[in-house]
């Protein structure tokens, strides 16, 4: 194992995410120090071909994917679509070496007849950090929602690559930019409220 790296501070000063990437570690490395933490809430690991990242969010990139995800659930349940949530599930491919641990995963239909999320949120507060579409790439996750500065990037894989969409394949009928806008709010119950009463006129 190689000498770490701190990833640059971010932009937003004092509320920063901090992250640790590591370089050449090995795969059975990697494993070693994901059983070491166990289910200890609050760090979470990306490697990518020798370089592993921990990083622990801040309250602030807490609350942007909390609030994201409380808003998809509603939708999701508002609309009657069959939605499971894994939060940072670890999705891993050995032979691929390739491994991450998203803000937030859904699975869309019956979770039992799939291995993979048809969806997983990201939350980018600081810069910085590994690729994480070619992590989730190479783990066959069908869509990734990418938010940063009040925008959502949204990526659908086709193929061995993702393609930027305008609107979500995953809940077309979703507006995202809405989202997006009230994730980053103060007060969660008003943002809620906002994006309930939304969803029925």
């Amino acid at each position: 194992m190689q000498t770490a790296r701190t990833a640059p501070p971010g932009e937003i000063v004092g509320t920063a995410d901090q992250r640790i990437i590591m370089h050449g570690v090995r795969w059975d490395q990697f494993e070693a120090i994901l059983a070491l933490r166990g289910d200890v809430a609050g760090l979470r690991m990306t490697y990518l071909n020798g370089e592993l990242e921990l990083m622990s969010p801040s309250r602030s990139h807490e609350s942007i994917k909390t609030l994201l995800a409380r808003m998809v659930e509603l939708y999701a349940l508002e609309q009657g679509i069959e939605l499971s949530g894994y939060g940072s599930w670890t999705l891993r491919n050995a032979p691929k070496e390739r491994a991450v641990e998203p803000d937030e995963c859904y699975i869309i239909g019956d979770a039992r007849l799939k291995d993979a999320p048809d969806l997983a949120i990201e939350v980018i507060w600081t810069s910085g950090g590994l690729d994480k579409l070619e992590v989730y790439r190479a783990l066959g996750v069908a869509e990734v929602w990418l938010w940063r500065d009040g925008t959502i990037h949204m990526y659908r894989l086709g193929g061995e690559r993702y393609t930027a969409l305008d609107h979500s394949l995953a809940f077309p009928d979703l507006d995202v930019s809405l989202l997006a806008r009230l994730a980053d709010t103060d007060d969660q119950t008003k943002a809620l409220l906002t994006f309930r009463d939304s969803l029925r006129f």
